[in-house]
């Protein structure tokens, strides 16, 4: 039970919500959840390193707070909890370790010693606790005054009209020759003019960020002199990461600068967030923030306060635990409405739905409390469908709220455009993925459809190399995953081969043209649009050098490249029919026929037996434009032309005849790969059940005009 010491004069009680450091009434209200707690002190700490301590001696529901007069914006400070310290029951408070405050603003400073950061001595499971004092080796908080430039009218993009593009704050522009240098690889580099035209130009409507959470390098990396450049290591839920400012101190200014910059262009923002684990990993890792406050509270713990692992990160935050979902839903409120993000992507989302460890819950207390919140319930809610074990894996399976990574579109596009697979699951994929989402009250748009991310090959890598080449990670290549479904063509890597980089450059524009073609949300990595390398490294999460950052000089056969992708995306923007919100369900349309018809290369419609073909590497689908579901931001119906769309990925050309006049009066080649920019080979208009030659490995779309129609070619 908590002593109460003689009350403190200078120090008033406060209120216990909102968590967090927040001026007020001439000083600071400090406030922190710990219900195992027997006191918290709070620890302000001057310029030259000096400490002031003072205890909080209010507890309201296991929150302990305290206004201190006189403290002001810029204060930085941490906490001390002394309480019990029992590792049989996951308990591991230490008043010798200074705490980052879970709800700071603004974190500074770094991990710089290990051991003087680690709660225990010898073995992490049954040590003594440490008596070394971790000040002046840890981070710290620091308060913050609310506000800041303002951040823009949220563009409110509708899902259906979605181009989301993964991107890296610092990687993006670190190498920008354009951008001030001060500027490279910041908020604010992100914000200028230059970043902005290349993002309208190519048209996507959302950039998504990798994770912009305060984070910290793990033991490992630092013992190796690595950092952790992808971020997956989160140590604050509310500080935007120090170091992506441009001025020290300044990350929430131009945070929020960098977010009105966007959206005055209209583009949404959307944060990669790591709600399932935090730095401070296993028993082992340091104690830093939420294992020195109320480990119990925080973690997911199995029997005799062993910590659970289901993220492969050494911690997994208890997503059944009020006080994780009190902070997760904080913190999604503070980004949207503060910071003005639009939407989430939830990594390792997953674990969010396993409380206790146990069996995944789609309506799990952490999603019933986010998608019933009025606030979040109007973003981009994104899930990462799996976590670092078997039972996480969920694609298909979370609520009607949820959009998902769909993985199994990645896997069945790139199997197909290397000979691997036949055509029944690649159906799927291209009309929306109706067989994982169509069953729980969800849209097509709600499958976030991707051939790369940020882990795993570039787009340029999955066409270059056959295994992954991670061995600059310091791992003996190890690292990484060794399922990438990737064709290197014929030879591994970089070649001067005329043939085979020709046909690289093909498959990748076939890549590109599947994704943006699809029913679904389409996603892009930034980077691939410029024919950018890794190398064949596959898992590039600490490198924080060229291998990583984006190439604003790119070679040659670049040019096509960003061309085509932003001649795709201009025509699926331009293609409602092609983007529909609703699945297709086989209703007749305007035309007589189905709003969706699946044609063998002989012209005609497939029948049950040739879809269990494996051999079949020719597939073509008419989509109906008269009967399109798309609407207008109005709500109305827009109706298109229709659309006949060929993938061929055999090894020799084949002959498409195309279908009868019931499904066109014409064809209008609009987009052949066999060309560098895309441009059809044969731009005539062609006659219903003419024959139209396809070479090896290409894809083309072919435009069923409708008169009364005037949409011109993208």
């Amino acid at each position: 039970m908590a002593t109460r010491p003689a009350p403190d004069n200078q120090v008033l009680a406060g209120r216990p919500f909102p968590l967090g450091a927040h001026p007020e009434a001439g000083g600071v209200r400090f406030a922190v959840t710990s219900a195992v707690a027997d006191s918290v002190e709070v620890c302000l700490i001057g310029e030259d390193g000096t400490e002031r301590r003072i205890e909080l001696t209010e507890r309201t529901f296991g929150v302990w707070h305290g206004l201190v007069p006189g403290v002001t914006v810029g204060q930085r400070y941490g906490y001390r909890v002394h309480g019990p310290y029992d590792l049989a029951r996951g308990l591991r408070c230490n008043p010798a370790k200074l705490l980052v405050d879970p709800y700071a603003r603004r974190i500074t400073g770094r991990l710089t010693d290990l051991v003087a950061a680690q709660g225990f001595v010898g073995d992490p499971d049954r040590g003594p606790k440490s008596t070394v004092d971790s000040l002046g080796r840890v981070p710290l908080s620091v308060v913050t005054s609310p506000g800041g430039p303002e951040t823009g009218i949220k563009p409110e993009v509708p899902f259906e009209e979605s181009v989301f593009y993964e991107l890296h704050v610092k990687g993006f522009t670190a190498q920008h020759p354009f951008i001030p240098e001060p500027l490279r690889g910041t908020y604010l580099g992100l914000a200028h003019p230059v970043v902005i035209e290349h993002l309208t130009r190519l048209g996507v409507t959302a950039v998504e960020l990798l994770p912009v959470h305060a984070y910290a390098d793990e033991p490992a990396l630092i013992r190796a002199g690595r950092h952790n450049y992808w971020g997956y290591s989160p140590l604050g839920y509310f500080a935007p990461h120090p170091s992506y400012a441009s001025e020290p101190g300044r990350e929430v200014e131009e945070f929020r600068t960098m977010v009105a910059a966007l959206h005055g262009a209209g583009i949404e923002v959307i944060l990669d967030v790591v709600f399932n684990h935090t730095c401070e990993g296993g028993p082992d890792g340091p104690t830093l923030s939420l294992r020195g406050l109320d480990a119990p509270a925080y973690y997911l713990h199995t029997r005799r306060g062993h910590m659970a692992d289901l993220t492969g990160c050494g911690n997994t935050l208890d997503a059944g635990s009020p006080t994780v979902v009190r902070l997760v839903t904080d913190s999604l409120r503070y980004w949207t409405q503060e910071l003005g993000v639009d939407g989430f992507r939830f990594d390792l989302a997953s674990t969010l739905g396993r409380p206790g460890g146990g069996g995944f819950d789609r309506d799990s207390a952490m999603f019933t409390a986010i998608t019933t919140d009025p606030v979040l319930a109007r973003c981009k809610l994104i899930a990462e469908p799996w976590d670092a074990t078997a039972g996480g894996y969920q694609v298909g399976g979370f609520g009607p709220q949820w959009a998902e990574w769909n993985g199994r579109y990645r896997d069945t596009v790139r199997d197909f455009w290397r000979g691997a697979t036949g055509v029944r699951d690649l159906a799927y994929r291209l009309s929306g993925s109706s067989d994982l989402y169509d069953h729980n009250l969800r849209r097509p748009w709600q499958s976030v459809n991707f051939v790369t991310a940020h882990d795993g090959f570039t787009l340029r890598d999955l066409v270059s190399y056959n295994e992954k080449h991670n061995e600059a990670n310091g791992e003996d290549n190890r690292d990484g995953t060794t399922d990438n479904r990737s064709w290197n063509h014929g030879v591994e890597g970089e070649t001067d081969n005329e043939a085979i980089t020709t046909l690289r450059a093909r498959q990748a524009r076939n890549l590109l043209a599947t994704l943006l073609l699809s029913t679904g949300t389409p996603m892009l990595t930034a980077g691939d649009e410029m024919w950018r390398t890794q190398r064949g490294n596959n898992n590039a999460y600490c490198l924080d050098d060229e291998t990583s950052w984006i190439d604003w000089t790119p070679p040659e056969e670049a040019v096509p490249i960003l061309a085509f992708t932003r001649r795709m995306v201009r025509l699926r923007a331009e293609s409602p029919a092609l983007r529909q919100p609703e699945f297709f369900e086989g209703r007749t349309t305007l035309s007589g026929k189905p709003d969706l018809v699946w044609f063998r290369p002989d012209g005609e419609e497939f029948d049950e037996v040739d879809w269990f073909d494996e051999d079949r590497r020719t597939l073509c689908l008419w989509i109906d434009g008269s009967n399109s579901q798309a609407r207008n931001r109005e709500g109305a119906l827009v109706t298109d032309h229709s659309w006949l769309l060929m993938l061929h990925s055999g090894d020799e050309p084949v002959d498409v005849v195309l279908p009868g006049p019931e499904y066109g009066e014409t064809f209008k080649p609009t987009l052949d790969t066999g060309t560098a920019d895309g441009s059809p080979a044969n731009p005539g208009v062609l006659e219903p059940k003419s024959t139209i030659r396809m070479t090896a490995h290409s894809l083309q779309l072919l435009r069923a005009p409708r008169d009364h129609l005037t949409t011109p070619l993208p």
